[in-house]
């Protein structure tokens, strides 16, 4: 089984266009992975902390 370590193109994409008509701030980095299901396919991957 292929080890898959990112979201296919076209739910980027459709996410892009999502958040482009979002007047909101972006959200969080954690939150866009889980959005696109990043944590789905890396159960285990650890992040280091954003800086702001």
């Amino acid at each position: 089984m292929p080890a898959i370590s990112q979201p296919p193109k076209h739910l980027v994409r459709e996410y892009l266009q999502r958040r482009s008509r979002d007047p909101k701030p972006p959200p969080s980095p954690e939150e866009i992975r889980r959005e696109l299901g990043w944590g789905l396919l890396l159960p285990g991957l650890k992040l280091a902390p954003v800086r702001r």
